[in-house]
């Protein structure tokens, strides 16, 4: 986990958020690696469970809602964990996280065993809301993003137009003040959810539970987390939240442990119910054709942009010994994340940066390809140093403009370039021509 925060600092992808004042715990900033990265999940999330479905639509809610609907919810009072501190050294922990020996809990931080006993720590944010600091101006910075979908239920039915089944989607902030954020950026205290709401009869919530299992598992193959790396965790009675009937949490095996990356919960109508309870609004469905009227049961897949995003990152890393340009062994940090999701999809390089119309040449190649996809021209250093550079960073090809580019060996050559493998390192020669269309197919 050292090498992979390492490289993360060292090529952009992640900082401690005001780091030059010491930073906060539980906050991060993506540099412009890392945001791209972000970015590129988001988006293909998007246009697979929205731009690719006809039922559903998008919504983006306020991070502040009014109080009411937390307390409607049952976040105001009982979202918590239970908390400990540890008499010796102060330090503070989850109670249902502490480690054990010989069945005795004891401090992670000193090995101290001398704990307060647990007590309810309310995990929401704090703010106003109003010139005035009082009670009845207080507000949360949203736990999570699900509620504004089910308060926003009826507006966005009718403007919508759709009809049971179909879901609501959203990629929004959340925040939760964590006892003990850790785990880099798994555990924090602001992140980043995409979240599903998908609405339907009572009697197809556990059959549409499975579905979109199945859905979700398809999804993490094809932005380049196996199947076979992600444990699925069938929730047993007892241990889900009380209103529901079935969860599954996928869980994938990071660095520091097997840690949860997705939930898809069958909430029944608990939501709903509760907004209409306490609003009294009414939130149901009607059903034109069986002229009935009913409150939908939900089906939530709920993933975390930043635990994704970490997972692309751990399962993408290698370290592979190789040879460089004089034939000595060096190891080569690499990242093979899949190409749609990579930062920069293609690095542009001049063989010299000396020579005029080398970098003419690779800077018009990079222009003609920028609108398109991301792109990196970099003119400095040997070419192998490049190479690695971008092997870091997840490009999954790089351009080269040689001389046979430019005509200077015969005119055989003449507008072509190296096209060069980042997970093979194998080189062939393409036309300029050829060029785009060949990156789009293999990245998108």
């Amino acid at each position: 986990m050292e090498k992979i925060v390492s490289l993360c600092k060292r090529r952009g992808f992640i900082f401690q958020s005001s780091e030059i004042y010491g930073g906060l715990n539980g906050f991060w900033d993506y540099g412009p690696m890392g945001v791209e990265l972000k970015r590129n999940l988001k988006d293909f999330w998007w246009r697979r469970v929205v731009h690719e479905r006809e039922d559903m639509v998008g919504m983006d809610g306020a991070i502040i809602m009014n109080r009411a609907v937390w307390k409607a919810s049952g976040h105001e009072e009982t979202f918590s964990d239970p908390m400990v501190d540890c008499k010796t050294c102060k330090a503070r922990h989850r109670a249902d996280q502490l480690p054990k020996k010989d069945g005795v809990p004891y401090c992670p931080n000193c090995g101290g065993r001398d704990l307060t006993e647990p007590r309810a720590f309310n995990l929401m944010l704090k703010s106003y809301a109003g010139p005035l600091e009082t009670d009845e101006n207080l507000v949360y910075l949203r736990p999570e993003t699900a509620q504004a979908m089910f308060v926003q239920f009826k507006n966005i039915l009718e403007t919508s137009r759709k009809k049971l089944p179909f879901g609501i989607a959203q990629i929004g902030k959340a925040f939760r003040n964590e006892i003990n954020p850790r785990n880099y950026t798994f555990r924090s205290r602001e992140f980043e959810q995409m979240e599903i709401e998908y609405f339907c009869r009572a009697e197809d919530g556990l059959a549409l539970t499975d579905y979109w299992l199945e859905e979700r598992l398809k999804f993490y193959e094809d932005i380049g987390i196996p199947r076979s790396k992600i444990k699925i965790h069938d929730i047993p009675d007892g241990e889900r939240a009380f209103y529901s009937k079935k969860t599954y949490d996928l869980e994938y095996e990071f660095p520091f442990g097997v840690s949860e990356l997705e939930g898809v919960a069958y909430r029944t109508d608990y939501d709903l119910s509760a907004h209409i309870k306490h609003s009294g609004k009414p939130l149901e469905y009607f059903d034109d054709e069986k002229k009935e009227k009913f409150v939908p049961h939900v089906v939530e897949p709920s993933a975390g942009v930043d635990r994704t995003a970490l997972a692309l990152i751990c399962e993408a890393f290698d370290e592979e010994e190789v040879a460089d340009e004089k034939g000595n062994k060096e190891v080569r940090t690499v990242l093979r994340l899949h190409p749609r999701m990579a930062p920069v999809k293609c690095g542009i390089f001049p063989l010299l940066k000396n020579k005029p119309a080398l970098v003419e040449k690779a800077k018009a190649i990079a222009a003609s390809l920028r609108p398109h996809m991301m792109v990196f021209y970099d003119e400095a250093g040997a070419i192998g140093r490049r190479y690695r550079r971008q092997d870091e960073i997840g490009t999954p090809f790089c351009v080269t403009v040689d001389f046979d580019t430019i005509g200077e060996n015969g005119p055989e050559k003449v507008d072509t370039v190296t096209l060069r493998h980042r997970d093979s390192m194998e080189q062939e020669r393409i036309p300029i021509s050829e060029l785009r269309a060949r990156l789009e197919a293999a990245i998108f």
